[in-house]
């Protein structure tokens, strides 16, 4: 005790509060690690060079579903190491110290508020992109707790802060994987459904685009970063994450081999599984963009559609697709049946008189469907996904969440039929989005019906009165892992058991003419005055 006691009154007040702060993130142990691991023994520091090591990243060449990748881009990352160090570490002659090297950290990875998190992210894209020869006008005016941005971004530099957050994502997810793969290829999702939705709500008055002909790269005008700030944390709040999640995972995963600072890249598994995701819907940038209104189980799910490392990882989370499995609202249930876990569900649709502009919707549920004559659900969030995304989560006002209603197995009498198909939203006959049980027609109406999810439109120039369309294509994604997956096979194999014996005919029974119903008749029409003794 005696001892213990000295030794804390050993610890400088400043280093017990720092190491307080990194204990609070659970990752006082793993600094430790890095620390001794990075550190030089007679100083005590880390050398700057060092720490600058652990967060560049090279690649031998980026690709983008998009497109050709900007030139200057691949050299923004030779230059995020010096950027990180100089902005959130401290160094005197001899490197980063312990103190310094906690305070960093935290810095980065500590539990605040979003608006600080998007600061953090805006200041490390600003300062590093000059410094690969792409201007950005991008201002901070730091104070005490508080920085205040002000300036432009142009559409491109978006794209490129968009990407850069995805690298992010993608590089933390296999550190903590630890697996060392060689220096690859890395191929960019397609992210212009997210610019689009930046530009739309940012965009200052008189400039009005056509959203399904625009390309992001040639648009050039600039956007208030103030808007864009405000943007990020209302549609995308966890994108700022994805900084914290780099830096966690560089300086917590780091091991003793030697190619420890080198970026892990993509093998062939990803470009496979990119080749496959882009057949579907769900693209690895659509999959991206609803990960960024998500935490926890959920999250780490419709991630494996963004990062999948096999292509089995994609496909095993697919339930139902009705160019494959048929259209219609019963061909959907036989494959849904039984799932009692998270689901998205997408819509693809047109408008009859202009069929070239398709657009996307998703509808995600919490818990499994139902055959009800009424809304249920406990939670849910609609999303706008194509040509634009929006997320519209829940308002808290009302519970009209999903319906779903299948016709009555058996020929009854209905003097008020409740409609037959998929809804979210809305009320019955006035729901926000509906499907007929034929999956060939969907409505959209406008947000003034519903009270159950935000307001906001699902696809451009949506209007006020409601709108039909033609659907192209559905698909259904379980989102509640292996457990969910499993209960529904077993839930399965359980109605083939019934179903088969049901068809089943008991061939002895059916061929003793003896003890058959049919010879008692028989024999009591021959003769009915013949006394037969009854069998007890």
């Amino acid at each position: 005790m005696g001892q213990s006691s000295s030794t804390e009154q050993q610890v400088s007040p400043e280093l017990r509060e720092v190491q307080s702060l990194a204990a609070s993130t659970g990752a006082l142990p793993s600094l430790e690690k890095a620390f001794s691991l990075l550190s030089d023994p007679q100083t005590k520091s880390i050398p700057i060079h060092s720490l600058q090591k652990c967060f560049d990243l090279a690649f031998e060449s980026l690709e983008s579903e998009q497109g050709p990748v900007f030139k200057e881009f691949p050299l923004l990352f030779s230059h995020l190491g010096s950027t990180i160090v100089d902005l959130f570490f401290v160094a005197d002659k001899d490197g980063v110290n312990w103190i310094e090297f906690l305070r960093g950290y935290t810095k980065c990875c500590a539990r605040t508020v979003a608006s600080a998190l998007f600061n953090n992210l805006f200041r490390v894209f600003s300062v590093t992109c000059p410094k690969a020869g792409l201007p950005v006008y991008v201002k901070f005016e730091l104070h005490d707790d508080d920085c205040k941005i002000s300036g432009s971004f142009s559409p491109r530099d978006i794209l490129m802060l968009l990407w850069v957050c995805w690298i992010f994502s993608w590089d933390s997810r296999i550190s903590r994987s630890n697996t060392l793969k060689k220096k690859g290829e890395c191929r960019l999702p397609d992210v212009s459904h997210l610019v689009l939705s930046a530009i739309e709500s940012s965009a200052e008055d008189g400039h009005e685009l056509d959203y399904w002909d625009s390309v992001v790269t040639e648009l050039d005008f600039q956007l208030p970063a103030a808007k864009i700030h405000l943007w990020a944390l209302k549609t995308v709040p966890h994108l700022a994450d994805c900084f914290q999640q780099f830096v966690h995972a560089r300086l917590c995963c780091l091991t003793t081999h030697e190619d420890k600072s080198e970026p892990p890249c993509s093998s062939s598994h990803e470009s496979s599984s990119s080749a496959i995701s882009e057949t579907t819907l769900l693209t690895r940038g659509t999959a991206w963009a609803i990960s960024l209104t998500l935490r926890g189980p959920i999250y780490e799910e419709i991630s494996k559609a963004c990062f999948a490392s096999e292509v089995d990882e994609i496909n095993e989370n697919l339930l139902y697709r009705s160019s494959v499995h048929g259209k219609g609202l019963n061909r959907f249930w036989s494959n849904i049946e039984g799932y009692n876990g998270p689901l998205l569900l997408l819509i693809a649709a047109c408008e009859e008189e202009n069929k070239r502009r398709r657009w996307i919707i998703g509808a995600l549920t919490h818990q499994g469907f139902e055959n009800k004559e009424s809304f249920y659900g406990t939670s849910g969030n609609l999303y706008a996904l194509s040509p634009v995304f929006h997320a519209l989560l829940s308002s808290g006002r009302e519970k009209n969440f999903v319906y779903s209603h299948l016709h009555p197995t058996g020929r009854v009498y209905e003097a008020h039929p409740k409609p037959v198909g998929v809804a979210f939203g809305g009320s019955t006959g006035n729901e926000r989005i509906f499907m007929d049980e034929d999956f060939g027609r969907v409505t959209i109406r406008h947000h003034a019906v519903d009270k159950t999810y935000q307001h906001g439109a699902l696809f451009p120039n949506q209007g006020f009165l409601p709108v039909e369309a033609s659907v192209l294509e559905v698909e259904t994604w379980g989102l509640g892992g292996r457990t969910a997956r499993e209960i529904q096979s077993s839930y399965k194999k359980r109605e083939e058991l019934f179903t088969e014996q049901r068809r089943k005919v008991d061939l002895k029974t059916f061929a003793n003419w003896e003890d058959s119903p049919e010879k008692m008749m028989m024999d009591m029409m021959s003769n009915p005055n013949t006394v037969r003794r009854e069998d007890r």
